[in-house]
């Protein structure tokens, strides 16, 4: 079988090359794989190195590594994701010492890259590159660099973060800089807060439905009067996120507006609304969850009697 693959990986075909590739992993001779694998990085066809590179992310030998690294610059945008992606499932000290010098790249699009798979390899020398590439022109670098810092949960970032979630250009960047604070139950900044209800009136829906759903993460009760006024919001999305994020912190001061939720056209947010309302387990939500009982939705109406029985079962210890 070796020998018929080898053969196509040799044909003039770029298709019939691809398919040999993603047929390598398969076959029995393992030790021959990888060899053949780092080969195909260097095929003058984009699709077969991509399919290398997505095939190579189970092999850690240092070979592969060195045969990985370079094609961060590849011409292919789709190429050097797929770099990326199995540089950070590597997850050995090798990888990320491999990917440290491309953080400060000159190359957004490589530097965007190697940030991205140097994310989940969690290391501390990745600290003050993607600090310094908050400040990157490019918003791609800096929405890396975001993820870095939120995987790394430094404390000394917090105050880079906030400022972020609330003042960058790019509405994507604010949004998973709002989702990087999570981690700020961990943290005594007090910058926290406010920066989330900042987000919680961010102009882009997504921003604040992010904001929504970080200020339940960081475990703080300051931020449920935020989240009843987020209760009214426009878009039903961000409504759903609030609901949930009011019933994870047992807010009882949120009754009232998730009682008036269940009355909304949207049925996803009836159903967060009456789980939430089974979780603060406030008597003042059993008249709103026995109307629920009679919802056109069966999903809320079994949801509505479990809430009900867990705030009877709260009541009774």
């Amino acid at each position: 079988m070796m020998a018929t693959i080898f053969e196509r990986l040799r044909n003039a075909d770029a298709g019939v090359r691809r398919i040999a590739v993603i047929d390598l992993p398969y076959t029995d001779e393992e030790d021959d794989i990888a060899p053949l694998l780092i080969a195909a990085l260097s095929d003058a066809d984009a699709t077969v190195r991509l399919e290398a590179a997505k095939a190579l992310e189970g092999f850690e030998d240092p070979e592969v590594l060195a045969a990985l690294v370079p094609l961060l610059k590849d011409s292919d945008v789709a190429v050097r994701e797929a770099v990326a992606y199995t540089l950070a499932e590597l997850k050995n000290s090798a990888s990320a010492g491999a990917l440290l010098p491309y953080l400060s790249d000159a190359d957004p699009e490589v530097q965007a890259a190697a940030l991205q798979a140097v994310k989940a390899l969690r290391v501390d020398a990745a600290f003050e590159p993607a600090l310094a590439a908050l400040q990157h022109a490019d918003a791609r670098v800096r929405r890396a660099a975001v993820g870095v810092l939120g995987y790394l949960k430094k404390s000394q970032a917090i105050g880079a973060l906030t400022e972020v979630a609330a003042h960058d250009t790019d509405a994507e960047v604010r949004r998973v800089a709002v989702g990087a604070l999570s981690y700020a139950s961990e943290s005594a900044d007090v910058s926290v807060h406010p920066a989330l209800s900042r987000a919680l009136a961010d102009p882009v829906w997504q921003v604040r439905e992010e904001a929504a759903t970080t200020f339940a993460k960081t475990g703080s009760a300051l931020g449920v009067p935020n989240l009843v006024r987020a209760m009214g919001d426009e878009y039903w999305q961000v409504r759903v996120k609030a609901a949930r994020s009011l019933g994870k912190l047992k807010a009882r001061d949120g009754v009232a507006a998730l009682a008036e939720a269940l009355s909304h056209p949207v049925s996803n947010l009836r159903k967060e609304a009456v789980i939430a309302l089974g979780e603060v387990g406030d008597p003042r939500g059993i008249t709103p969850l026995e109307r629920a009982l009679h919802d056109s939705d069966p999903d809320v109406r079994k949801l509505a009697k479990l809430a009900l029985t867990s705030i009877q079962m709260a009541k009774e210890v």
